[in-house]
């Protein structure tokens, strides 16, 4: 088995995924939680080969790679720092940046509505940088990875990374085949799944921006609130995101209501689509 292949380029699995779960995939894209899309994909994929974790990148020349989700089984803590440290010192040290490098011309040409999806894998063993090694796969006990990646909009790439935990040994061939055989849906859902949230990201952005300028005397404090409102949490999930008791959620809350001359989400909402500066 090569250490990366184009998908196509072996045989094809006959595996039949089921409509049900690939139906409640596709509902939650954009809608869940940015996490939810590595969760789901581990819980799909996962219900066919085992799997212990999946993370999620966005690749672009000259920036540092972005996490766009990140699923464990209940095997670690760790993970979301994990992945900070791969973005952080270790991703040039990845054989799949190599195999990106080489793939990007050809990727370019295959374009977005049918892209080019490659596959590579990846053992502790294949890393010399001891570090790496260690952080990445020797801690989380991680036996192997692999990683289905393809390009949009010719420059960036979306790389999802699928570990098999040492209790579940390397890939074989198998369970490659399983992973083949979700690859278009897993590349098309994340790609659905990171503009959605780009594109939620960007209003935020634009309308909190805007309430900014209307009442420069929130604190940071109340810009975060208005943004979990913004996000339709409840104050529980509120206080949950922010680190707060449920009580001190609600004073958060009613304080900063009260800034802004409003009762509650939907008027919040009104006001933050209201053009008038």
């Amino acid at each position: 088995m090569p250490r990366h292949w184009v998908l196509g380029s072996l045989a094809a699995s006959p595996l039949s995924l089921g409509l049900p779960q690939v139906s409640a995939l596709l509902a939650r894209l954009g809608q869940a939680g940015r996490h939810a899309v590595a969760e789901d994909l581990l819980q799909l994929v996962g219900a066919h080969v085992p799997l212990a974790q999946c993370t999620i990148f966005a690749f672009e020349p000259g920036r540092r790679p972005a996490i766009v989700a990140v699923g464990d089984r209940s095997r670690t803590q760790e993970l979301p720092h994990i992945a900070e440290a791969y973005v952080d010192r270790f991703h040039r040290l990845d054989g799949s940046s190599v195999v990106m490098r080489d793939e990007l011309a050809a990727a370019q040409k295959a374009g977005s509505s049918a892209p080019r999806i490659v596959l590579h894998r990846q053992r502790g063993d294949d890393i010399h940088h001891a570090d790496y090694r260690r952080i990445c796969y020797e801690l989380p006990l991680v036996a192997e990875r692999l990683a289905v990646m393809a390009l949009y909009e010719g420059r960036r790439w979306l790389a999802v990374h699928l570990y098999r935990g040492e209790e579940h040994g390397p890939f074989d061939e198998a369970g490659i085949a399983v992973v083949e055989a979700f690859a278009p849906l897993i590349v098309h859902a994340v790609r659905l799944h990171h503009t959605g949230h780009a594109v939620h990201q960007d209003l935020s952005g634009l309308l909190l921006a805007r309430l900014v300028r209307r009442f420069p005397a929130l604190t940071q404090r109340d810009r975060d609130v208005v943004v979990a409102l913004m996000d339709g949490l409840s104050t529980e999930a509120l206080a949950q995101r922010l680190g707060l008791t449920l009580a001190s959620a609600q004073t958060y809350q009613k304080r900063v209501l009260r800034k802004l001359g409003v009762a509650g989400q939907r008027e919040l909402l009104a006001c933050l689509l209201d053009g008038g500066d």
